[in-house]
């Protein structure tokens, strides 16, 4: 019997797989940026930094990113990085000479440039000189889109246009802009949203505390300083704000802006500090005169009750401080320029007019005085800004790069790395919690068996490859608790309320696959007793023993194929007679349900499909019955023809099975799980290890980029920051809770690529 599935060999083909182009790097696309980038202060630098660092991450083996930066005739600037190429905005010539070295390179496919009107003022027909000049396919992301253009501005936008071959907007009501003040086709019109920063759930009251923020109401607004900011609105209404909560501190964090240092000093904050002092709220507001690093800026949005957004330029498209303020769930007040008007339109924040202290007054005090709706527009804004996450920005941008570059550009998602955080912030003392709300585990919703039967086994295989000791507590925990679930005739209940009770539902629900599952942790627990302490194999060994008489009249048809998987594993020769009493019942059911165009064991497709020809695999390694290898590979090749669509994985939607009388796979868009996608990998690796073929390797790569955004939403649903996994996608829109049940088989996944 084959008691290490998992060669050395087939692991390193597994990884190699996984990073095909790794090798290739001589051989990529190059894109390069022009834009401004740090140390210059200036948000589109931020943007684009975060833009390349976002595509490196995500992408980082299928094309190059080289910075072009922008600088003005006294602007000379030190980069982090080695810089080929520079644009001179001061200097007309400067635009030829870029253009003639990005044509002279042949690697260069595409170049990226971001457009502010403020850029290309310094030289007049500096940016057509280049464009014309330039025989590279051109995407320009527009980051201010005037509405009702003169004949001028109309004619000069649209010059610039015709350049490209893509124009990236932020928001649709910039697209609708372009599309009808200005007459540009739609077709040639992307949009994709300011990118936002993914972030763990944090204590607010410990971010209060490190800050000395301590027991305030905290008012924030962040930014590079100037009148535009229009922040005096705010400080006429704190008098108001105060008087109803005199605990209230308004935070000001942000340099002024350089550009206006240059030319008029520090009046803009002078004229701000002498306000404060003479509405007497020096008690109330905090001036943070610093551009803060990014996770110190994150950390006061986070801890901020009320943000506020008041800027009083009517035309300003998008602002980058307005996103990530709200994807750090904050509660919005904002003047309505058209990004807040598009973001915050379905009750996601409240809108004043421009300039209205009274106004602001009245919202902000309304928000405090109420924590549950502050706590709801939280939660509506974080999932109205999941899918502005830099991961998603990356991928729109990359199928864009695809579809322009000439097809030359394969897309190869790079592997994360493993990250245990939100596993252990669900697991208490007892067990893994059941369910999350976003990534905040929700304690109220109790425990099962299910999950801390798979989660037994995650860690397990963590343990196998990493041999981390803080392994062994999770296992210990998740052994405990499927004791805890073992009744005096051998069976299992599954649910279990936040007191350690078992709860009515255990009673209502069949729990077959309950017990199945949990047989297959403990078998599979035992299967590496030679490098876990004897006590845990110990252990399950006298659970599964106690359960196999119950487990023996199971007819279920995934609680049998999780069983005949423990079994498997566990390697007893005792046991041998069971795992091929419920290999036969699998077989029996597949000679009653297949015909010529259904190769199935029932008479429609659900859930966890792919086990069950794993299963039959595992009870041909472990009896070599030749039946049973037939079946297993005839019933996996035609699940996969149903759920591999071009080479992508589309898994049976919860929304509606897949019936036996449905040949035109009819099947709705949505209700796609995590834990359909991991056993599809799990049964892929299996398949590769008996059939050594290739494609599995394949198709096992492909299903596995899923989590990370190859679906058909393009969004990712493993969360990098949290180390969860997002509960679903559905047509429009991911589930944003990180539940076990995903998390883990998100974990069991990516540990197929690892040993």
């Amino acid at each position: 019997m084959n008691k290490n599935i998992n060669s050395d060999v087939e692991d390193k083909a597994i990884r190699q797989s996984y990073n095909g182009q790794k090798h290739k790097t001589n051989n990529k696309t190059e894109i390069i940026f022009v834009s401004t980038f740090p140390p210059k202060v200036c948000g589109i630098a931020t943007y684009t930094q975060d833009l390349i660092r976002s595509l490196h991450s995500k992408f980082g083996e299928s094309f190059k990113a080289i910075i072009c930066p922008m600088e003005t005739e006294e602007e000379n600037y030190e980069y982090q990085e080695y810089t080929e190429y520079k644009l001179n905005i001061s200097d007309a010539v400067s635009y030829l000479e870029l253009a003639a070295k990005i044509n002279k390179n042949d690697a260069i496919e595409l170049v990226m440039l971001q457009h502010e009107f403020g850029f290309f003022n310094e030289t007049r027909n500096g940016l057509y000189l280049f464009l014309k000049n330039l025989k590279k396919d051109v995407i320009i992301t527009f980051h201010t889109v005037l509405p009702k253009p003169g004949k001028e501005l109309k004619e000069k936008v649209k010059e610039i246009a015709d350049f490209a071959r893509s124009l990236v907007v932020m928001t649709s009501i910039s697209a609708d802009i372009l599309s009808n003040d200005y007459e540009i086709s739609s077709d040639k019109i992307t949009v994709i949203p300011h990118g936002t920063h993914l972030l763990p759930f944090t204590d607010k009251i410990a971010l209060k505390e490190k800050y000395d923020l301590k027991d305030k109401k905290v008012l924030s607004t962040f930014g590079l300083l100037g009148s535009g900011k229009n922040i005096e609105t705010t400080l006429k209404a704190l008098p108001a704000i105060i008087a109803k909560n005199p605990d209230v501190i308004f935070l000001i964090l942000g340099k002024t802006h350089p550009a206006i240092v240059r030319h008029e000093g520090e009046k803009y904050r002078d004229f701000l500090e002498d306000l404060t002092c003479k509405l007497h709220l020096e008690n109330n507001i905090r001036f943070i005169n610093d551009y803060l690093p990014l996770p110190e800026l994150l950390e006061y949005l986070q801890l901020t009750d009320v943000y506020l957004f008041t800027s009083k330029d009517r035309n300003q498209a998008v602002s980058g401080t307005f996103s990530y303020a709200i994807s750090s769930g904050c509660a919005i007040v904002s003047t309505p320029i058209p990004h807040a008007l598009e973001v915050l339109k379905e009750d996601t924040g409240i809108i004043i007019d421009f300039e209205a202290p009274g106004q602001l007054s009245v919202a902000v005090n309304t928000l405090l005085e109420n924590e549950s709706k502050r706590e709801e527009l939280r939660q509506k804004s974080l999932e109205k800004m999941a899918p502005t996450a830099w991961e998603n920005s990356s991928i729109l941008h990359a199928l864009l790069f695809q579809e322009f570059g000439n097809n030359k550009t394969e897309l190869n998602y790079n592997l994360p790395e493993i990250n245990l955080d939100h596993i252990q912030n669900m697991t208490t003392d007892f067990g893994m919690i059941q369910f999350s709300k976003i990534s905040k585990p929700d304690i109220n919703s109790g425990y099962t068996l299910d999950d801390n039967a798979r989660a037994m086994i995650a860690i397990c295989r963590h343990f196998q490859i990493n041999e981390k000791k803080s392994d062994l507590q999770l296992i210990s925990i998740y052994l405990n608790f499927i004791k805890f679930c073992q009744q005096k005739d051998g069976s299992f209940l599954n649910y279990v309320d936040d007191h350690k009770q078992f709860t009515q539902q255990n009673y209502e629900t069949n729990l077959d696959d309950s017990n199945g599952r949990a047989i297959w942790a403990l078998g599979y627990l035992m299967s590496l007793k030679e490098i876990l302490p004897q006590e845990f194999s110990e252990t399950a060994e006298e659970i599964i023993q106690k359960n196999l008489i119950w487990a023996e009249k199971i007819h279920s048809t995934r609680a049998m194929a999780f069983i005949v998987k423990g079994l498997h594993y566990q390697n007893s020769g005792k046991n041998l007679p069971l795992l091929k009493e419920l290999a036969n019942r699998l077989v029996k059911m597949y000679q009653h349900e297949a015909k010529d165009d259904w190769h199935w064991f029932e008479s429609y497709l659900t859930y966890g499909n792919s086990l069950i020809p794993e299963a039959l695999l595992c009870a041909w390694i472990s009896t070599k019955d030749e039946l049973y290898k037939q079946i297993a590979e005839e019933s996996f090749q035609f699940l996969l023809s149903k759920i591999m669509i071009d080479g992508n994985i589309k898994v049976i939607s919860n929304k509606g099975w897949l019936q036996k009388e449905n040949t035109e796979n009819d099947l709705p868009i949505g209700g796609e799980q995590p834990i359909d996608v991991a056993y599809t990998v799990l049964a892929l690796e299996k398949f590769h290890t008996v059939f050594n073929d290739k494609r599995y390797l394949e198709m096992m790569k492909n299903s596995f980029n899923w989590f990370l955004g190859k679906n058909h939403l393009d969004q990712i649903v493993y969360n990098p920051a949290t180390g969860g996994c997002y509960d679903g996608i559905e047509e429009k829109n991911v589930n944003l809770n990180q539940g076990a049940e995903s998390t883990i088989s998100y974990l069991m996944a990516r540990l197929c690529f690892d040993k």
